[in-house]
This record gives structure tokens, C-alpha cells and sequence, in this order.
């Protein structure tokens, strides 16, 4: 029987801690500045805790609250609204990074999480914010 990310982790509220600590570092440390002025002009930080729990519930094989809501899991047209060019995506990912190891995620787990994250970070990467840095 294969065990989901999501039971790996702890269940509901490791993953709530996780997405806690990501924002705290959002919030408050200055690698974080970039993602948190980016909420800051969308629907806020209190709002992308919310969400982002219940992606991620779904996305690592627990309860599908994100599709339960929106009936979709399209990380892509979730963002499609934001400019996320490669800086964008570098810091959340490093901010991601940070959390799971000050939650203390098993090594191996917090591996695996961040391998799938590089893969979704790499898709959210956008052509806007690829125009913005032309001359």
C-alpha cells in the first residue's frame, strides 16, 4: 500500500503548520519581501494560508479541499494573475525550503516535498514576467 506525502507528513495539521511557518517566513523575514508584497496586492496573506492549506492537502493525497471549493486544482490559472518570474519562484521555493526544515519534516520527506514543488514552481514561471525583464 503506498502512503501519501500528506500521511508522511503527520496529516491535516502538520501540513497547516507547514503552511504556517511558510507564511511566518514570508511575513517576516526579508528573503520573503518579494512573495509577501506580491500577496499583499492579491488577496493577502490571510487569505493564501487558507488556500494554500487546502491545495496542499489535496495535492499531497489527502482531503481534495482546494477541488471541494473551486472544483479545479490548476495551479497555473490560480496564478495566472501574478507575475512569477524566476527570482519570484527561487524565493518561494527558499522560503519553502526553511519551513519544512524549521518543522521539522523527515529529510527524506522534505526531499521528495521539495522535488515536486521545483516541478509546479517551474510550470508557474510566466511569460509576462519573462517580458518584464527584457529591455
Amino acid at each position: 500500500m503506498v502512503v501519501s506525502l500528506y500521511e508522511q507528513m503527520g496529516g491535516a495539521s502538520r501540513v497547516q503548520k507547514l503552511v504556517d511557518v511558510f507564511y511566518d517566513i514570508v511575513e517576516t523575514e526579508p528573503e520573503g519581501e518579494i512573495l509577501h508584497l506580491l500577496h499583499l496586492r492579491g488577496h493577502g496573506v490571510a487569505h493564501s494560508r487558507i488556500e494554500q492549506f487546502n491545495f496542499l492537502s489535496g495535492f499531497l493525497g489527502g482531503p481534495k479541499l482546494y477541488v471541494e471549493k473551486y472544483g479545479h486544482s490548476d495551479v497555473r490559472e490560480m496564478h495566472r494573475h501574478v507575475e512569477i518570474g524566476t527570482a519570484e519562484k527561487d524565493v518561494w521555493l527558499l522560503c519553502m525550503s526553511k519551513a519544512i526544515d524549521r518543522v521539522g519534516i523527515a529529510p527524506d520527506i522534505g526531499a521528495t516535498l521539495m522535488k515536486h514543488f521545483r516541478v509546479v514552481a517551474n510550470a508557474l514561471e510566466n511569460q509576462s514576467a519573462k517580458m518584464r525583464c527584457m529591455p
